[in-house]
């Protein structure tokens, strides 16, 4: 998680260009994140839609990305391809391989495991995000 804006219910992350989620993104607009936080026995699942921010309209957030961050995107081979051995690819910053996932939050789906007791709740931007209980 790169950036939260509260007022506009939008999460971003940074990934690189050639990632397969970029590409499964784009042809459908929607994901799901999934957060655990062990230490508070909580599950959250984030419903979105998203959209892949490219070029121009993410150079000052690639301007602001630290040096050894940089290397993560442009990189060769492109994420995901196999490689002979564990450090078998170059790392090569390439702004034109940097893009921004930007999430639109629509729904929040909390499960706290507690002890004695499971309970969920959701949460949704439709219904001004007010919550309903669920069975677990």
């Amino acid at each position: 998680l790169r950036a939260a804006d509260p007022a506009a219910g939008t999460l971003d992350i940074h990934t690189d260009i050639r990632a397969a989620k970029v590409t499964a993104i784009a042809g459908n607009g929607r994901a799901a994140l999934h957060v655990w936080d062990a230490g508070a026995h909580l599950q959250i699942r984030i419903e979105a839609s998203a959209v892949i921010l490219t070029g121009d309209s993410v150079a000052a957030v690639w301007a602001r990305v630290p040096d050894a961050s940089g290397q993560s995107y442009g990189g060769r081979p492109a994420p995901g391809v196999p490689v002979a051995e564990a450090l078998g690819y170059d790392k090569t910053p390439d702004q034109a391989a940097f893009a921004v996932v930007r999430f639109t939050v629509l729904a929040i789906d909390a499960l706290h495991l507690g002890q004695d007791a499971h309970r969920r709740a959701r949460f949704e931007r439709a219904a001004n995000w007010s919550g309903q209980w669920l069975a677990p």
